[in-house]
């Protein structure tokens, strides 16, 4: 099935969902975000056992489609981060195996969906970043600290890096690295370990498991978000990341 932001089908128990806007690096709107939330829940109720995430293209995920900066607003921009935020916690909490193949650029939202996964998987060698802490957001950060690890995850964020699937299999949040055309095989391992629980044990696992508050971190997130100049201090985070390509390649 497709949406206008993604496609989505599910056989024998596997669900695959798409993200399909290759030209934007599939970048998430509102419309992408609003688009994966659906197919989640429609793969739940038809059954899925194994959800897997992927992006057509390059590119898994580049983070926020931002293009539309320029009419949204503070209001506009915190709504999205909620959104994505109760998405995410969704994908984490949800009582299926999840599955990111994450390919090339693995940013920024696409980041945080590929943490929120129980299996991640770098496909050839993508390459991570979490930016949003440079222009003040908090978003995803236990998630990625019950991967990596709290002292990594803060280092991570305060510096900013980018980190490659090397380091990123080396610390926890790659799962495991594979070829491209080793995909079918390993999908194929997965779905019948996830077949040997029901999503009543594995919900109940993950409560016996729980990693986190989510209301505590959708809390943190949106006293981050709230603050004022949210939009002013995307712009400038922009700004300096543009500025900083010019002088790599000057």
């Amino acid at each position: 099935m497709a949406d206008a932001t993604l496609t989505w089908s599910l056989d024998d128990a596997v669900c695959r969902i798409v993200l399909s806007r290759p030209e934007k690096g599939n970048a998430l709107s509102g419309a992408a975000v609003r688009d994966l939330d659906r197919a989640f829940d429609a793969a739940l109720t038809q059954g899925a056992r194994l959800v897997v995430f992927e992006g057509a293209g390059r590119h898994f995920c580049t983070g926020f489609d931002l293009s539309d900066l320029d009419s949204e607003s503070d209001g506009d921009l915190l709504l999205r981060f909620v959104t994505i935020e109760g998405f995410l916690r969704k994908v984490f909490d949800a009582p299926v195996v999840t599955v990111a193949l994450g390919r090339g650029s693995v940013f920024g939202a696409g980041a945080d969906l590929f943490a929120a996964c129980d299996h991640r998987i770098a496909v050839e060698t993508p390459r991570f970043a979490f930016p949003g802490s440079g222009f003040g957001l908090v978003l995803g950060t236990a998630r990625l600290a019950s991967r990596v690890g709290r002292d990594r995850a803060r280092s991570i964020l305060l510096r900013g890096e980018v980190i490659d699937s090397a380091r990123a299999l080396a610390i926890g949040l790659v799962t495991e690295q594979i070829a491209e055309e080793d995909i079918d095989a390993a999908l194929a391992d997965l779905v019948r370990e996830a077949k040997r629980l029901d999503p009543q044990t594995v919900a109940a696992l993950r409560g016996a498991t729980k990693v986190g508050d989510a209301d505590a971190e959708l809390a943190d997130l949106c006293r981050s978000a709230a603050r004022d100049g949210l939009k002013a201090r995307i712009v400038a985070y922009r700004a300096h990341v543009l500025a900083s390509a010019r002088q790599k390649t000057a």
